[in-house]
């Protein structure tokens, strides 16, 4: 795992504990003439968390990959420090200058607004024109998902009647795209979301193609520009712990939450979950970074 990031990042100490690797050193025959540059403009409330479940998935890739998370200019964090986001995030008004590789945007918890009624939305949207007019390889997360896909194609978001809240099996519908390398023709992954894009409204754009799905989640991966944009509708970053801590969080807010489906063993929520989807996740973002990322790195290298 060659990947640079801040020594005193807080996921360093979370990471080491659970015995990911950080090499000290990395053989210069084995990577290429700089790193590969990932900008995460994240935007999910528990910042840190957010930035290890990234990092522990990162950790696990060949490549010599340069992650930079980015803030935004319009929006302060209400559960991380100040200290935190000075020390660790670029704000939009410096990195748009900044040359990346490939963009990463994560989910979001205001899905209960309309895109318009979002405090940062026009914000949002100037970071969206500015990832297509650079052309980036880009990959939007959960709501960042619907955000991407509402700005670009006017695909609008449907509320749920009870949360889609647990792991789900699903399936790919083009075998040859590179995204699924390596893939189980069944694989599991999480999602934590009140809100849903619909089949009917993705394929309405000859544009677009849905690439994932599953029976009980619906749409999962959309893909456009021969890759250049990838929506996933779920969170395959999470994890182990994530969605329980989520079902107690909400619980204790009074919110009428059911515990996440088929994700405790034996689906009792005093068992520890059952954790199938880590391996799908690691290789989705492998071959995200390998065939739609470093394509374009490597001509600019």
């Amino acid at each position: 795992m060659p990947l640079m990031i801040p020594a005193d990042l807080p996921a360093i100490d979370v990471l080491s504990k659970e015995k990911t690797f950080f090499p000290s050193m990395v053989d210069d025959k084995t990577i290429v003439k700089r790193p590969m540059r990932i900008a995460v403009l994240n935007l999910m409330p528990l910042k840190i968390q957010a930035e290890t479940d990234l990092i522990r998935i990162f950790a696990s890739c060949p490549f010599l990959v340069d992650l930079n998370f980015v803030s935004l200019d319009t929006h302060k964090p209400k559960n991380t420090s100040e200290e935190h986001m000075n020390k660790f995030y670029t704000s939009f008004k410096t990195f748009k200058h900044c040359m990346y590789d490939g963009f990463i945007v994560t989910g979001a918890p205001v899905e209960h607004l309309k895109f318009e009624e979002v405090s940062y939305w026009n914000e949002m949207q100037q970071i969206l024109d500015w990832a297509k007019q650079k052309s980036i390889p880009s990959l939007y997360i959960c709501w960042a998902a619907q955000a991407a896909l509402y700005h670009y194609y006017h695909i609008d978001k449907y509320p749920l009647e009870k949360k889609m809240f647990g792991i789900f099996e699903h399936s790919f519908r083009l075998p040859a795209n590179p995204l699924f390398s390596g893939f189980d023709n069944k694989f599991y992954a999480p999602h934590s979301r009140y809100t849903e894009i619909r089949f009917d409204d993705v394929e309405k754009h000859s544009e677009l193609l849905l690439t994932s799905f599953s029976d009980e989640a619906g749409v999962y991966i959309v893909q456009a520009r021969n890759g250049k944009e990838t929506y996933i509708t779920g969170h395959p970053e999470y994890a182990p712990e994530t969605l329980h801590e989520e079902y107690l969080r909400d619980k204790a807010k009074n919110l009428p939450i059911e515990p996440p489906r088929n994700y405790y063993i034996d689906n009792k929520p005093e068992n520890e979950p059952l954790v199938r989807w880590r391996a799908h996740a690691n290789q989705l973002f492998l071959n995200w970074l390998h065939w739609f990322v470093y394509p374009t790195f490597s001509c600019n290298s």
